[in-house]
């Protein structure tokens, strides 16, 4: 049996963990909540409380990676910072740290979960595929990017990156945020994933064992950010939404070739 260790056992996490153990994996599953702890024990994760810092982890990291197969690292940046320097890059930081406790484990195999984040909006809009250099435009973008060249190029283990587009889910759609906001860049592509896709893509990883790579991940991106957000607001029979028309849209469209021909992945939701 093959044991999972999920770092960031959240939105994410935790349904990707329930998939897992269906597949008969064995799932370690990290949270930094207390309360979390016995739900991830009712549906068979092994819990663990683990808060990840600058300069050293607060929990029992070494059992959570002890045995391990394969490590999840599903942790958001969550900066809010706008000119961090590379002194106060916290979450840079926080994977320095985590590295050497992974080198110290043994673990052989990494999945980072990073963001189509490390590739700023450009004027005019531009494809984007895994060859391209990233040019972030936002500090946890920035931030991505310094962690994944860290991961992929430690000796000790090997990683695939897989950088996701805006994530979505049923309970989860960015329009919810921008009901009273004027929307930016409207006919630049949505760059949108489901989280059903987002778990089938790590599912395939793992099982055709695909490392040292980097893949990315938009299947909702045939639509701009106008057609898409004008036809959710009917969808959900709310106002439209209103559009920054003053200025040209700049912006990025994610694609996804390498993962449809590599992984023989098709998306399961597009719209």
């Amino acid at each position: 049996m093959k044991t999972i260790s999920i770092l960031g056992c959240g939105w994410l996490g935790l349904p990707l963990a329930k998939s897992l153990l269906l597949k008969g994996y064995e799932v370690k599953g990290s949270t930094t909540s207390k309360s979390k702890l016995e739900v991830f024990k009712n549906v068979g994760i092994l819990p663990f409380q683990i808060q990840l810092e600058a300069h050293q982890i607060i929990g029992t990291v070494e059992e959570f990676l002890n045995e391990t197969n394969v490590l999840l690292i599903a942790i958001p940046p969550g900066l809010r910072k706008v000119n961090s320097t590379l002194e106060e890059m916290t979450f840079v930081n926080k994977v320095k740290t985590l590295i050497r406790f992974i080198e110290k484990s043994g673990i052989q195999k990494v999945l980072f979960v990073s963001s189509t984040s490390v590739f700023g909006d450009r004027f005019p809009i531009v494809e984007i595929t895994e060859e391209t250099i990233p040019n972030p435009d936002t500090e946890s973008g920035k931030q991505l990017a310094i962690a994944e060249t860290l991961l992929q190029s430690n000796p000790h283990f090997k990683t695939t990156v897989i950088r996701f587009g805006g994530l979505i889910g049923e309970d989860r759609n960015p329009i919810n945020q921008l009901q009273h906001k004027t929307i930016p860049n409207p006919d630049a592509p949505i760059n949108l994933i489901h989280q059903m896709d987002c778990i089938g893509i790590i599912e395939t990883i793992l099982a055709e064992e695909k490392w040292n790579e980097v893949y990315q991940a938009s299947g909702i991106n045939t639509l701009t950010r106008r057609a898409y957000y004008t036809a959710k607001a009917k969808e959900l029979g709310i106002r439209n939404p209103i559009f920054e028309e003053k200025i040209a849209s700049k912006g990025k469209h994610i694609l996804s070739k390498k993962i449809e021909k590599e992984l023989n992945y098709t998306f399961k939701v597009i719209k």
